[in-house]
């Protein structure tokens, strides 16, 4: 995990101070394709089902909806996939590290130390 603040190049790039301000604004983001309610791809579709699953609140971001959305979140983590989750403006993983963060039980403690309250199903590990 790394952390991912906003600098100055970030203030001249529009898509990227968006992303920093939800980020900041938000303390679970994910950046998928689609909406929570209808995800566009099965990874975004995992990513939600797991953070339902542990009933962590979140907000979902639709990348789909702007291609300048969809590339920006791509160079903001420098990571090269969505979705993307983010807890406390800190970028956490894609759906690969999430699920594999869950299914060690990582991902609830993560939630639980940054003080992200979880419902019914926090303490199942998912095996």
């Amino acid at each position: 995990m790394t952390d991912q603040t906003v600098t100055a190049s970030t203030a001249a790039d529009p898509v990227h101070a968006f992303i920093g301000d939800t980020v900041k604004q938000h303390d679970v983001v994910l950046f998928m394709k689609g909406t929570p309610d209808a995800p566009r791809c099965g990874f975004s579709s995992l990513a939600v089902q797991i953070l339902d699953h542990i009933g962590a609140s979140f907000v979902g971001v639709d990348v789909l909806q702007d291609e300048a959305l969809r590339d920006g979140i791509k160079s903001f983590s420098d990571w090269p996939t969505i979705p993307q989750l983010y807890v406390k403006g800190e970028f956490v993983g894609g759906s690969d590290i999430v699920r594999e963060m869950f299914n060690a039980g990582e991902l609830q403690s993560l939630m639980t130390d940054k003080g992200i309250p979880l419902g019914e199903g926090s303490d199942d590990s998912g095996t």
